[in-house]
């Protein structure tokens, strides 16, 4: 009997795509136009993940969703968390981030790619955490970093949850030290986050 485990398919888009939609380094707030294109089924595939984390001709699209909440002194909280040895991405252990997400698979896989992506989202929301009392919900942007190995090979879709109180807690171990913290907090502290968080802080909060 075969003892070999399933290779995990993740969707992809050619990295060509995105330069046509318009590149960017860095944080993009102007989001719309780029998501209806990325989403295209023209241009979407599902591949294998070990492939695609080495090839940059490839973007993974990444949900990656932000929890603040307004304490009772009125300071901007947001939760973050360092990640454990556990985490799928082996080059973020260690690191800190605020953002919680993962790869959009062939388990969210239909016939709508927005909704083939919503559904990827928030069954990367469940796994990873539980919350609750949300007050809004948004896209606000993307984020694309060429400068990391890492960053090469994803690229991410933003969303804020606002709350009305900090109910956020993680189901996954490899999530530890989590908790919200003062955006003042965060930003004296940049340096120990992973990439993309650092520019989410700066773009969103500074």
């Amino acid at each position: 009997m075969s003892t070999d485990v399933a290779t995990e398919q993740i969707l992809v888009i050619p990295t060509q795509v995105f330069h046509d939609a318009g590149y960017f380094q860095g944080f993009q707030a102007e989001h719309a136009g780029y998501l209806e294109k990325l989403l295209d089924p023209a241009h979407t595939s599902y591949r294998p993940r070990p492939e695609m984390e080495e090839d940059p001709s490839f973007k993974q699209l990444i949900p990656y969703v932000i929890f603040t909440y307004r304490a009772g002194d009125g300071a901007l909280q947001v939760f973050q968390y360092s990640r454990g040895k556990g985490g799928g991405e082996a080059r973020l252990h260690a690191k800190r981030s605020i953002g919680i997400g993962g790869h959009i698979s062939t388990l969210d896989s239909g016939d709508d790619n927005a909704a083939v992506y919503e559904a990827g989202m928030r069954r990367e929301l469940e796994e990873e955490v539980e919350h609750a009392d949300v007050r809004s919900e948004q896209v606000v942007g993307l984020i694309n970093d060429d400068k990391t190995p890492v960053g090469r090979v994803h690229l991410g879709v933003v969303h804020l949850i606002e709350l009305d109180r900090p109910s956020v807690r993680a189901r996954e171990k490899e999530l530890v030290d989590s908790g919200f913290r003062p955006v003042s907090e965060l930003l004296q502290e940049l340096d120990q986050f992973e990439t993309w968080s650092q520019i989410a802080l700066k773009a969103l909060f500074q």
